[in-house]
């Protein structure tokens, strides 16, 4: 017997729309606080404390410097440090959230983790380490080979393009001169392929949501 063919019930379709809609919201919403915030900061450290929260970044081997780990992709060193990190993190970090919210959350922190705690094990005696590119790079990282560990057709496509248009990102990686933490950008691009590889050895048992 023919089967009648069918056809999505508008209610069902109108839901689809709502649902993306309220994804878009909650990805701008996480995305845009975290700018505004390292804006705000970065603006009060200015104009009220002249530039004396930089202390708080990562000081490498020392106890208090521990603390910057938390501190330091918050931290910039003055306004046009908070700009050049801007748009990579809105575009790299949206890109992380195209495979789901949960991934950009656990892709975050283990950028922040590993960035900061191999920032404070290598990073030059009396050096302070400040800035979200740690992050960036840990994005930059989890995009570039999570194609390889998932491969799935949105992976691969998402690898293609950052390595299309943030391939030189990769030269970051490598000691620079004075002024550049290298190694924040090292330590960041390999927390994003440690998350890469937890969230897709894992990913029917835990981070599927």
């Amino acid at each position: 017997m023919d089967s009648l063919p069918t056809t999505t019930p508008p209610q069902e379709r109108a839901w689809n729309w709502t649902a993306a809609g309220r994804l878009l919201k909650a990805q701008a919403v996480i995305l845009g606080s975290f700018v505004l915030f390292i804006w705000f900061l970065e603006i009060v450290d200015v104009l009220l404390f002249r530039g004396a929260l930089d202390v708080l970044g990562v000081r490498p081997r020392t106890r208090d410097g521990l603390l910057g780990i938390l501190f330091m992709p918050f931290l910039h060193n003055g306004l046009g440090h908070v700009l050049a990190n801007t748009f990579p993190f809105l575009i790299l970090g949206w890109l992380v959230m195209l495979r789901r919210i949960g991934a950009f959350l656990v892709v975050s922190t283990l950028a922040i983790l590993v960035s900061g705690l191999g920032v404070w094990l290598l990073g030059p005696a009396g050096s302070v380490h400040l800035g979200a590119s740690g992050l960036i790079f840990g994005y930059f990282g989890f995009l570039l080979v999570g194609g390889l560990f998932e491969r799935s057709l949105l992976s691969i496509l998402l690898a293609v393009v950052v390595a299309v248009f943030y391939g030189g990102l990769i030269w970051g990686v490598l000691p620079q001169g004075e002024g550049v933490s290298w190694q924040a950008h090292l330590f960041g691009f390999l927390g994003g392929v440690l998350a890469a590889y937890l969230l897709t050895s894992r990913r029917d048992e835990v981070w599927t949501p």
